[in-house]
């Protein structure tokens, strides 16, 4: 099993939000993510990645001054890594219990300080070959849905070698769940050429 990539600090049935084990280090936006539980193992996909101060009440100030620019800050800074953080957030897209790859919500939110792990190409292709959960997604309210569809689909275009009838499969799936949005439907396509 490769290494986490986080630790749940925030959960619920349809989202769960993780602390990025090293700071700046953290899943693409559209990628699936897993939690593995010990009754199933929960799949997400990344919807929001952001970094920020540890302490909630202190913002980052800017450490730039007198030409010291971008790494040559964190070089003469070495704490920073320590007081910041980055954190992503994850839609829950379904499960697998028991090798059954089931497309909807959990009955219960992964557990508190439980591993995240990034997906693998092969889990990437077993999560697409049913495309059930783009209508989750198409009803996220807290994800901006629109480009995190059309990352979800170009990455799951890749691990699969870039298949062309992937893409084709991706967009008639997409036209049939927005046939009545045309301009929705039309920016989500533009977004994946």
């Amino acid at each position: 099993m490769n290494d986490p990539v986080g630790e749940v600090v925030e959960t619920s049935i349809a989202e769960f939000t993780a602390q990025a084990c090293h700071f700046n280090v953290a899943p693409p936006f559209g990628g699936f993510v897993k939690v593995d539980l010990p009754e199933c193992t929960l799949y997400g996909i990344v919807y929001e990645i952001h970094s920020s101060g540890i302490d909630a009440g202190a913002r980052p100030v800017m450490r730039g001054r007198d030409g010291m620019r971008d790494r040559a800050i964190y070089e003469e800074n070495p704490d920073l890594e320590q007081v910041l953080r980055t954190e992503f957030s994850a839609l829950a897209i379904g499960f697998d219990e028991g090798g059954v790859l089931r497309p909807y919500l959990p009955t219960r939110p992964p557990q508190l300080h439980w591993s995240v792990h990034e997906c693998s190409a092969a889990e990437t292709v077993r999560l697409t070959e049913s495309l059930d959960y783009f209508r989750s997604v198409l009803n996220a309210s807290q994800a901006p849905v629109d480009a995190l569809l059309a990352a979800n689909i170009r990455l799951a275009r890749q691990a699969r070698d870039n298949d062309a009838a992937f893409a084709i499969r991706a967009g008639r799936e997409l036209a049939t769940l927005l046939t009545r949005d045309y301009p929705r439907l039309s920016a989500i396509l533009r977004a994946l050429a």
